[in-house]
């Protein structure tokens, strides 16, 4: 399977790995002289970044792949037990399927983010470097309360499939492109990908709702599994799909830290400071929306408070320099979730420096 609405530069094809028929778009010869992966977010895939890929030089060799679940990738159940090392499986089954060549550079974006710091966890003497773009925090998405990860409550409630909006969720399965509601794909897309001062064009704002629409559905993908629980707000993480593989139940890479410093890849860290997605007070975390009203009987900011998600991000990265690595932190101001999309140029310019 190929896209036809790649630009001019892009290739896009499906590769079979022993795990995985996983579709990438590709730019730059096989043979140039660095790879970069670049790895989507959650409800998305490659088509957020088609137009980097069409505009870096060719002497890099660039590749996006689906996850499992998104985009034109085969669909497969996502265990979440084990985080988010589904992906990372696919991930290092399709570089050994291209011939990759040892060390590379991961972009990670969101939950594509959480992903790069786990492969670079399981294979450091793999990654020359790590550029995340408003990554999940390392201690995943939702029920933490501190800057080092702590639970809210023991069953991790309040993060996990059960916290996924199941109108948006039933939008996505019926492939809704209408205006329609708050929880629209389409309103969300708009609302929330990037900040308020971002807009798209009309061909790029029906490429990127697709890139939403191709998420599969359900208990085994987006968002997953929930369980009941005695704690606030009734519910609790599965074992499958993608929102329990970033509960803090099961995801956890702030370990990053312990990399040997020889090994430690070099990270960029971009976000835009407009994020509602990836921020303090996230507009998708329980303990914000509770705070607001909008989700009852919340307990209040001693035993919920809304997760410090970029805080959590600077501890674990303040860390990792101390431990011997070295990373740069870059804010865009007044941009949102996708730095990638609202400032290509000076996104692209971030990414170029650090692939020289």
């Amino acid at each position: 399977m190929s896209r036809t609405d790649t630009p001019n530069g892009v290739d896009s094809r499906t590769v079979a790995t022993d795990r995985l028929e996983t579709h990438v778009l590709e730019s730059g010869a096989p043979d140039a002289g660095g790879t970069v992966v670049f790895l989507h977010g959650n409800v998305s895939s490659s088509r957020f970044y088609d137009h980097v890929l069409a505009t870096l030089p060719d002497r890099y060799r660039a590749i996006a792949p689906d996850l499992r679940g998104y985009g034109d990738s085969e669909t497969k159940p996502i265990d979440a037990t084990n985080g988010v090392e589904e992906f990372t499986g696919d991930l290092r089954a399709l570089l050994a399927t291209l011939e990759v060549d040892d060390p590379i550079t991961l972009v990670g974006w969101s939950l594509g983010g959480g992903v790069a710091m786990q492969y670079a966890l399981e294979h450091p003497q793999s990654v020359e470097s790590l550029v995340l773009v408003n990554p999940v925090s390392p201690y995943g998405f939702g029920g933490t309360n501190d800057l080092e990860g702590t639970p809210c409550f023991d069953d991790y409630a309040g993060s996990g499939g059960g916290t996924g909006d199941d109108e948006f969720v039933d939008a996505l399965a019926d492939r809704d492109r209408s205006e329609g509601g708050e929880a629209s794909p389409r309103k969300v897309l708009r609302t929330f990908y990037v900040a308020p001062s971002h807009g798209f064009d009309e061909d790029r704002e029906e490429s990127y709702l697709t890139g939403l629409l191709d998420t599969t559905t359900g208990d085994e993908n987006y968002p997953g599994a929930a369980i009941e629980s005695e704690n606030w707000p009734g519910i609790a993480p599965g074992e499958m799909g993608v929102n329990n593989a970033i509960s803090p139940k099961y995801f956890d890479v702030s370990s990053i830290t312990e990399i040997d410093p020889d090994q430690k890849p070099r990270i960029l860290w971009l976000r835009g400071d407009a994020d509602q997605i990836v921020s303090n007070e996230s507009l998708f975390d329980l303990g914000t929306l509770g705070q607001m009203g909008q989700v009852p009987g919340w307990p209040g900011e001693d035993v919920f408070p809304p997760q410090p998600m970029v805080d959590q991000t600077r501890a674990v990265l303040e860390i990792y320099e101390d431990r011997g690595g070295t990373v740069e932190e870059a804010v865009f101001a007044n941009v949102g979730h996708s730095p990638h999309i609202e400032v290509p140029g000076d996104f692209r310019e971030r990414v170029e420096g650090v692939l020289e």
